[in-house]
C-alpha cells in the first residue's frame, strides 16, 4: 500500500486564522478616553433599563406626577412613569457630556486612533439611536394609545437614520478635519431634541397640574413629537450643514463679552430648565435647516450638492 504524505498547507494555525494577512491586532487603548466612551454607553444602557419601567398606556389620559422635591427623600419613584422620562432624559444629556469630552481627551493625551473612533460610534448608536426612539414611544401615552403601531414605526426610523448617520460619518471624515461643521444634524443634538421634551413633560404635569391649559398643551405636544421626530431623523441623513457648537462657543479664545453672554445664558437655561431646554434643543435643530431653505430661495441656481 502506497502511502501518500499530507501536502503541506500554507495556512496558518487554527488559533492565528484570525489574524491574516491585512489584519491588524490591537496592541493598546488609550484608557482615559475609551473611559469616557463607556460612560457614554452606561448612560444611555441605564436610559434604556429606566424608560423600560413604563408600562403601556391603558388609557390616552395625560399622567400627572409629584415633584420630586415635594417629597422627603427627594428621591425619583421608580413606579412613576414620568419620574422614569424625566431621568432617562437627563441621562441622555449626562451622556452628551461624556461624548462631548471624550474627543478632547483623547487629543489632550494624544491618544487619538481608530479604536477610539469606532467605540464611539458604537456607543452612539446605543444611546443617541435606540435610547430617544425608546424613549419617544413612552414619552407620549395619548398617542400611544391612539396610534400604538405608528409611533413605533416612526420610533424605529428615527434609529435607523441616526445609525445610517453615524456610519456615514466614518466613511466621509478625515483624520484631519476639525469637525467646525456637519453634513446633517449631529446624533448627539438630535437625541438632545427628543429628550428635552422628557424635562418639559415633566414640568408641565408637576407644576400645578390643575392648570388647564397645561394638560392641553401636554396633550398637542405629544400629538406633534412623533412628527418632529420624523424631520429630526431626516435632518440626520440630510446634507444640510450643522455647526459644531463646542468648538464654537468654547474652543480657543474668546472675548470678554463671549465669556459673560455664556454665563448669562447658563443661568438662564439652569432657571428655566424646564422650558429651556427643549426650546434650545429644537432652535438649534430648526435654525440651520431655516437658513438653508432661505438661502436656496435666495438663490435658485441649481445645488452642486444634494440635500441627502
Amino acid at each position: 500500500m502506497i502511502r501518500h504524505e499530507p501536502t503541506p498547507s500554507n495556512d496558518p494555525p487554527q488559533g492565528r486564522r484570525r489574524f491574516g494577512r491585512g489584519a491588524r491586532r490591537l496592541r493598546a487603548v488609550a484608557v482615559l478616553p475609551t473611559l469616557f466612551t463607556l460612560g457614554n454607553l452606561v448612560c444611555g444602557f441605564f436610559a434604556i433599563a429606566v424608560t423600560s419601567r413604563i408600562h403601556k398606556p391603558e388609557t390616552a389620559e395625560t399622567p400627572i406626577t409629584q415633584s420630586i422635591f415635594q417629597q422627603q427623600s427627594w428621591s425619583l419613584d421608580s413606579a412613576d412613569p414620568t419620574h422614569n422620562m424625566m431621568l432617562a432624559g437627563w441621562l441622555i444629556f449626562i451622556a452628551m457630556i461624556f461624548d462631548a469630552l471624550d474627543g478632547h481627551v483623547a487629543r489632550l493625551t494624544k491618544a487619538s486612533s481608530q479604536f477610539g473612533a469606532q467605540l464611539d460610534s458604537l456607543c452612539d448608536a446605543v444611546t443617541f439611536g435606540v435610547a430617544p426612539g425608546l424613549l419617544l414611544v413612552k414619552m407620549v401615552p395619548s398617542f400611544e394609545y391612539y396610534y400604538p403601531g405608528a409611533v413605533w414605526i416612526i420610533a424605529a426610523v428615527y434609529a435607523s437614520c441616526a445609525v445610517l448617520r453615524l456610519a456615514r460619518f466614518n466613511v466621509e471624515t478625515g483624520e484631519n478635519d476639525d469637525h467646525s461643521t456637519f453634513q446633517g444634524l449631529p446624533s448627539p443634538a438630535a437625541a438632545a431634541s427628543i429628550a428635552g421634551f422628557a424635562i418639559l413633560f415633566y414640568t408641565l404635569r408637576v407644576e400645578k397640574p390643575e392648570y388647564e391649559w397645561k394638560r392641553s398643551v401636554d396633550t398637542a405636544v405629544q400629538h406633534l413629537l412623533p412628527f418632529f421626530a420624523l424631520i429630526v431623523a431626516l435632518l440626520m441623513v440630510s446634507r444640510i450643514p450643522y455647526p459644531h457648537l463646542v468648538n464654537r462657543i468654547f474652543r480657543g479664545k474668546k472675548s470678554f463679552g463671549h465669556l459673560v453672554g455664556l454665563i448669562f445664558g447658563i443661568v438662564a437655561i439652569a432657571m428655566i430648565r424646564g422650558y429651556a431646554v427643549p426650546i434650545v434643543s429644537c432652535a438649534f435643530v430648526l435654525g440651520p435647516l431655516l437658513m438653508f431653505a432661505w438661502k436656496r430661495w435666495r438663490e435658485p441656481e441649481p445645488a452642486t450638492e444634494s440635500l441627502f
